[in-house]
């Protein structure tokens, strides 16, 4: 017996005895039933969200599924929250991963979950065969930097100086945005909190899920202030708010008096409808200069 394949079926809604049924046709028909709830996923190489919405003709809803929150975690850790928190910040949030016992365990599934599906979708998808290494080498940067301020043109010098690579900056946008589509990294724009406008470049990157990023760097840089800022951010987004990274410029003096204009980073500028919120991350404050830095951004953002 053969199972027969979709596409050697004629399609009925075509007057074309060639047109073979398509896998969104077939969804299609099933939203003719009563009381039926349609859900499609799938691999990213073969279709992701954005094209399902296309295909669907204004017929379908994005459900965005993320990694498990650190609430979310939490809930079902047994033991002490410090413990449970190094745990998220080491491993993340991929539920299997949670399951897992050993760091030897979590390591490979880990790894295997970046090479076997994110890699392997954007290279099959984009038909990328001769450029394998600058993606490599593009991600380890991009996962080094979470939370540097960084764009295409300063990586393009990066690739150059430092690897002896040419590779357009065009080249390296193009490369962010399939990270990007592949829900492996979101992108955070800069904005002007005075001047109330965003300010094109550089912008800030942050991995979907910490425990894909430190796979990447084989658990090597697990700096605990930029990751606390990536778990912030993500849980920012996973609570549907608009994020950004804000900068609040003012003018003072130098040591000899002289005029200057100096720029301060807020972390994130979040926007929920009509309301606006200011967000700073640090472990500590100790530090009289960083406490001092906060104080001012409190002073000097709008309310």
């Amino acid at each position: 017996m053969r199972c027969l394949d979709v596409s050697e079926i004629q399609n009925p809604y075509v007057d074309n005895e060639d047109a073979k049924i398509t896998f969104i046709d077939v969804i299609l028909g099933f939203m003719h039933m009563d009381n039926a709830d349609v859900y499609v996923t799938g691999s990213n190489s073969k279709m992701l969200s954005s094209d399902i919405l296309t295909q669907f003709r204004d017929r379908g809803d994005e459900i965005r599924v993320y990694p498990l929150s650190f609430a979310e975690f939490y809930n079902e850790y047994e033991g002490d929250k410090r413990g449970a928190w190094q745990d998220y910040y080491t491993y993340g949030g991929m539920p299997l991963a949670t399951s897992l016992e050993s760091h030897e365990e979590k390591s490979r599934y880990l790894k295997d979950l970046f090479d076997r599906t994110y890699i392997k979708d954007v290279l099959e998808r984009h038909e990328i065969r001769n450029d394998t290494e600058v993606l490599d080498i593009l991600l380890d940067v991009l996962a080094s930097g979470i939370g540097s301020l960084t764009n295409p043109s300063k990586l393009a010098n990066t690739f150059k100086s430092e690897r002896q690579i040419g590779i357009g900056s065009e080249t390296i946008e193009k490369y962010i945005g399939y990270f990007e589509e592949s829900f492996l990294i979101e992108k955070a724009v800069r904005y002007d909190v005075k001047g109330r406008k965003y300010i094109g470049t550089p912008a800030k990157y942050y991995y979907t899920d910490l425990g894909l990023r430190n796979a990447r760097l084989g658990f090597r840089q697990l700096e605990e202030t930029h990751i606390m800022e990536n778990v912030l951010y993500n849980d920012l987004i996973r609570r549907g708010m608009n994020v950004d990274v804000g900068v609040v410029e003012y003018n003072t003096k130098d040591a000899d008096g002289k005029k200057i204009r100096k720029q301060l980073e807020v972390d994130f500028v979040v926007n929920q409808g009509g309301k606006r919120f200011y967000i700073q991350s640090a472990l500590s404050i100790a530090d009289p200069d960083k406490k001092e830095q906060d104080i001012l951004h409190r002073v000097m953002l709008p309310v």
